[in-house]
């Protein structure tokens, strides 16, 4: 098993998304990239504590590679408004890739810029990829949140 952490907004859609995908064994959301010790959801909503919500992934990379989940990362928020993804802003919405690994660094480099150079969107992609820090699970109630309330949309 390796892990992958994503950020793309809020993080209830992007744990519906991951979880749909075969060799994904399991999701968390989360904190990640900020300075707080304990960070919990209204300090990260404050905008104050530097996290960005983000989904902790587990997956099986012989069925599903890094580089294939950076494909679907790509295809579910928009990776170039500026901490912000539909309604939702604030920074704690950024786009970005905690890499876990120098291969993965370079992988996430390479896949952003081939998107850029496909020019699938009008302005200048500003995903952030930068070395995973300490990932802080999300309180219990945000954990598979769409899914325990059997909300079918999704704000991705």
């Amino acid at each position: 098993m390796e892990k992958a952490t994503f950020a793309a907004g809020c993080f209830w859609g992007v744990q519906r998304n991951l979880d749909k995908i075969e060799g994904v064994s399991s999701t968390v959301v989360g904190y990640c990239g900020g300075h707080l010790e304990k960070p919990d959801y209204e300090r990260v909503c404050s905008g104050t504590s530097g996290h960005a919500e983000a989904v902790e992934i587990d997956f099986d990379p012989g069925m599903i590679t890094f580089e294939q989940l950076l494909d679907i990362f790509w295809q579910f928020h928009n990776p170039t408004t500026p901490d912000q993804q539909g309604p939702d802003r604030g920074s704690q919405y950024r786009s970005a890739i905690f890499y876990h690994s120098e291969q993965q660094r370079q992988s996430a480099e390479a896949s952003r810029t081939k998107c850029e150079m496909a020019g699938l969107w009008p302005d200048p992609i500003i995903t952030e990829i930068v070395a995973a820090s300490r990932f802080c699970p999300a309180e219990e109630y945000h954990q598979k949140y769409l899914e325990k309330r059997n909300i079918k949309i999704s704000c991705h």
